[in-house]
């Protein structure tokens, strides 16, 4: 791949990232559903004819079939058009910034799992457990050959060798990420007798901490917090519902915000490149 023009291999990654992409719609209609992501074939969720191989390439069958179903003319939601175009677009940035690596895999691997995670949650209010807690264990694997930076283990554990030290600071990073958020949820439910912050909230922390270890966790975090709140707030005014029974996608805010890290904290992310020695 090193002798290969950056053109070619970043016009690979963009169709590659379209195919998963398709894939990715796939698990975000599926998955919450408890359907296989792998049999029965593609089928129209209107009608539920099969989809034929030339009605199912990514993007271009979707802008030639004009947004709906061949068969029932049911129409087809922009998301699966967004989600093909999203995943490419992320594949040329993670390796336009971290190159052909090991870095990059992680990155694109995380990216995707939290694009499923933003759209089942906006559009089902749901986040599947094979992708927040599958998510968090893969985020865990990847510690043990991807440095994740934090001031803990360089402080702690500098001693240790990075594995160690790259392994703690994920574990720490989960923790810290969704352990406050944990005992927040349990306590309003308490005093309230409703759930206030789901459950599948506190396990998407979970996944950022791992992957992004506590300090870059806590940047996805207030910017998700944030933007969730506002969003929030605005679709309350204009619907005029009462605050409390408002169910905010919390989670699509946080899978958002957690995207972004790896796109825009190249710096505070440089560590993960080359592990430190010691």
């Amino acid at each position: 791949m090193a002798d290969l023009p950056p053109s070619f291999v970043l016009t690979l990654a963009a169709v590659f990232g379209l195919v998963v992409g398709s894939f990715l719609n796939v698990c975000i209609f599926r998955v919450p559903r408890d359907l296989s992501v792998v049999r029965p074939r593609s089928f129209c969720t209107s009608c539920e004819m099969p989809v034929a191989w030339y009605d199912n390439i990514p993007v271009l069958s979707y802008l030639l079939l004009r947004g709906r179903c061949r068969h029932c003319k049911s129409s087809i939601g922009l998301s699966y058009l967004f989600v093909e175009i999203t995943t490419a677009v992320t594949f040329v940035a993670v390796l336009s910034i971290y190159g052909v690596s090991l870095v990059a895999a992680k990155w694109i691997i995380y990216e995707c799992v939290l694009i499923v995670l933003f759209w089942t949650d906006w559009q089902e209010r749901i986040l599947p457990d094979e992708f927040t807690i599958g998510g968090s264990i893969v985020g865990l694997l990847f510690a043990l050959v991807v440095y994740v930076p934090s001031l803990f283990g360089e402080v702690f554990l500098s001693q240790q060798g990075w594995r160690i030290e790259s392994l703690a600071n994920a574990i720490v990073g989960g923790l810290f990420a969704s352990l406050p958020m944990w005992l927040l949820a349990l306590l309003y439910e308490k005093l309230r007798g409703r759930e206030g912050l789901g459950f599948g909230d506190v396990k998407l922390l979970l996944l950022l901490g791992t992957f992004l270890g506590p300090e870059n966790a806590l940047s996805a975090l207030t910017v998700g917090a944030t933007t969730g709140a506002l969003f929030g707030i605005t679709m309350v005014l204009r619907s005029r519902q009462e605050g409390w029974s408002y169910a905010l996608p919390f989670g699509s805010f946080l899978a958002l915000a957690g995207y972004l890290v790896p796109l825009f904290a190249r710096l505070r992310l440089t560590g993960i490149a080359l592990p430190p020695t010691h």
